[in-house]
């Protein structure tokens, strides 16, 4: 549609393919995983949050912010920007050995929780089948300098490709532990609460999902989290399979589940912004 307002990313875009992918949900876990790894991170979500009893709202939430900052028009991706860094400026969080009090936008801290899903969204893709050269995985962390900006951080202090990216891990590592709160986000995650009825399906459903999201950690995470790490061959092939599984389900099937961010991006701008596959390395 002429003159529409394709958004910060726009159908051309790496970011615009990948986040339409299914496989993104196991992404999203992943990172729930990796950057509960991070004490003082994680500390800033448990106190402010009643991580156990809103997780599911807090998946969605932040499922629906990438929607909107990658689908939608570039007031509504500012206006979600906005209301996160006004959140996060009213937030502190109290490191419980030292009692130093310190607010949850340190630069630090916002760029640990990017980082970890930047870092999730683009390995569980890669690993799952879908398509992306080099040249693509560093255009979609490059990308993201402008989501991270969203947040609150500087597009000049954010990796800017995969070399980038790996370095702040390496650097960042001795920041790291397996701490009471990560237990818990890892207790829960393979446990979420759930209605009796539907406790049989969470055993065998939702912790298939969260054993695939853990199992494609780096081996760092898993040495942090005390588990061993199981063959990353092995990882890749179960990642594959979900995705296979994933895949076959209609697009415009997926696509209707609320908020509708990729149908409401298609009718405002037509169906050539379509996401799809093969629109990767062309």
């Amino acid at each position: 549609m002429t003159g529409a307002d394709p958004g910060l990313f726009g159908p051309e875009s790496v970011t615009w393919q990948v986040h339409s992918d299914p496989v993104m949900w196991i992404a999203g876990v992943r990172a729930l995983y990796l950057q509960a790894l991070h004490p003082r991170a994680v500390r800033g979500v448990m106190q402010n949050s009643d991580f156990r009893r809103d997780a599911w709202g807090r998946l969605v939430r932040t499922a629906s912010f990438v929607g909107t900052t990658t689908y939608g028009t570039t007031e509504a991706a500012e206006r979600a920007g906005a209301r996160v860094r006004k959140i996060h400026r009213m937030l502190t969080a109290t490191d419980p050995d030292t009692g130093e009090r310190y607010g949850v936008d340190e630069p630090a801290l916002l760029m640990w929780v990017h980082c970890a899903e930047i870092d999730s969204y683009l390995q569980t893709a890669r690993r799952s089948g879908l398509r992306l050269t080099d040249a693509e995985a560093d255009r979609y962390v490059a990308e993201h300098r402008v989501s991270a900006r969203l947040v609150g951080l500087g597009t000049d202090a954010v990796p800017a490709n995969r070399a980038e990216l790996a370095e702040y891990f390496e650097k960042v590592r001795p920041d790291l532990a397996a701490g009471p709160e990560a237990r818990e986000v890892d207790d829960f995650l393979l446990r979420p609460p759930t209605h009796p009825l539907l406790v049989p399906a969470r055993e065998v459903l939702w912790r298939r999902v969260a054993h695939l999201a853990y199992a494609t950690l780096p081996p760092y995470a898993h040495e942090l989290y005390g588990r061993p790490a199981p063959a990353p061959a092995t990882v890749t092939r179960q990642l594959r399979l979900a995705g296979l599984l994933l895949r076959r389900i209609p697009a415009r099937v997926r696509w209707q589940l609320p908020p509708k961010h990729i149908l409401r991006a298609i009718a405002r701008l037509g169906p050539d912004a379509r996401p799809a596959p093969y629109k990767l390395g062309r």
